[in-house]
């Protein structure tokens, strides 16, 4: 089934109200939401990674709980999950909105495949980072470099980055685009400072009490290893440690609510790199979910 009406996508840093925000919208315009969250695709990590799914009531949602928690998950898989849901939705009349923050993902299907997809290798990144910038362009002009790929050396940063994108397609070759670029629209959420940290801080006290340590607990206990744990950050990564002992429960929510705030920055930090990359954000008013989507389909 052609559907000629453009994806809605709805994207914005942790905490800030995107998910009420997309199905507020949905209820208007006959939508299901399609989730761009790395995380939220797993079952059984729930509060982890803020699913909220009694949130969306009767809309549809894709790409929840679609895998096993210890699995991996990657941003070619991404987009094959998500063009089959974008085609189901279609085929059943409705409209869909993609909505999340893994800028990643989002980026990956609005556009054909290029080198921005290529996962970060933090192994690597730390070996490569204490040499020098002299060293590095050594080791990019050491490695077999695609015949499209035009690396930016200008920084020692850009450099690491040209050897990561060098090193992954020596071994793991970019995959031929199946898909053409979506035609959508942008609204993003960009919440004042002092606001997103107290939401965030607030959240993550709330998480806490609903049995956020238990659901990591109980996700150990079930035989997924510390080391798959660890592996998906921020609230699996110190709760683990917790758990082992490494860490008191006072250091355990400071070094997490740190570093949430830190990946929210990260996240309006990719934002602001697809704008430079040529994707037009409207950004919404710092108004109610009302205001918000009443400004989206003001703008349809």
């Amino acid at each position: 089934m052609e559907d000629n009406h453009p994806l809605l996508v709805i994207l914005g840093p942790t905490a800030s109200g995107k998910t009420e925000l997309a199905v507020a919208v949905a209820k208007r315009i006959h939508a299901a939401v399609i989730s761009a969250d790395s995380r939220q695709v797993y079952r059984r990590m729930d509060l982890g990674t803020g699913k909220d799914l009694d949130s969306y009531g009767d809309i549809p949602y894709y790409l929840i709980d679609i895998l096993e928690a210890g699995e991996r998950y990657h941003v070619a898989q991404y987009r094959e999950d998500f063009h089959h849901a974008l085609t189901t939705i279609q085929h059943e009349g409705k409209r869909a909105i993609l909505c999340g923050g893994t800028g990643l993902y989002i980026q990956s299907v609005l556009q054909g495949l290029d080198y921005s997809m290529v996962p970060v290798n933090n192994t690597l990144r730390h070996s490569l980072d204490p040499l020098s910038k002299d060293a590095l362009t050594q080791e990019l002009g050491s490695l077999t470099i695609p015949a499209d790929f035009k690396p930016d050396t200008s920084t020692k940063k850009r450099l690491i980055r040209a050897i990561e994108i060098a090193d992954w397609c020596s071994h793991q070759p970019l995959p031929p685009t199946r898909y053409p670029p979506v035609k959508a629209i942008l609204f993003g959420i960009d919440p004042p400072v002092e606001e997103r940290r107290r939401k965030i801080t607030e959240r993550l006290v709330q998480r806490l009490d609903e049995g956020l340590i238990e659901e990591v607990k109980g996700l150990l206990e079930n035989g997924i290893s510390p080391e798959k744990l660890i592996y998906y950050g921020l609230e699996y990564k110190y709760i683990t440690r917790y758990l082992l002992g490494e860490l008191d429960y006072q250091s355990l929510f400071s070094r997490l609510n740190t570093e949430i705030h830190r990946f929210a920055k990260r996240q309006m930090t990719y934002f602001r790199k697809m704008e430079k990359d040529g994707f037009k954000i409207r950004w919404l008013s710092n108004g109610t979910t009302n205001d918000r989507t009443n400004e989206i389909l003001n703008a349809l």
